[in-house]
């Protein structure tokens, strides 16, 4: 499936912006969409296979499940069985990575939610 992308160069190492993206108690922090989430077997680190709920900013909970995972590099999922997100993070050196994310064609005007999560992500990073 083709995907629209958009990404950002944080000032920090990748594996700053990796731990953000993957630790769900973060989430609410830089997901715009999110209120919280669930790991079913109630872990707070994403990983492959991974599977729980994520809570919206509206209240609503769908389940979602990890559906591509390249540790340290890159993930994606289904929400409410649909294909949602990428996420990838790049290494530009030491202290400089990109950090992406995708959408379904169908999706495209989520890419403003996105636009808006990939500089609170940056802002993260760079204190960490």
């Amino acid at each position: 499936m083709r995907r629209l992308e958009v990404s950002l160069q944080v000032d920090a190492p990748a594996s700053a912006a990796r731990d953000v993206l993957v630790d769900l108690d973060r989430w609410p922090d830089w997901g715009p969409s999110v209120r919280g989430a669930e790991l079913h077997d109630g872990g707070r680190r994403l990983r492959a296979a991974a599977h729980g709920t994520v809570t919206t900013a509206v209240g609503l909970s769908v389940p979602f499940r990890v559906n591509r995972w390249v540790a340290g590099e890159r993930w994606a999922w289904n929400v409410a069985g649909l294909p949602a997100t990428s996420h990838v993070v790049r290494s530009l050196g030491p202290d400089r990575c990109e950090v992406a994310f995708g959408v379904p064609r169908f999706a495209a005007p989520y890419l403003v939610v996105c636009r808006v999560a990939l500089t609170r992500i940056a802002e993260l990073a760079v204190t960490a």
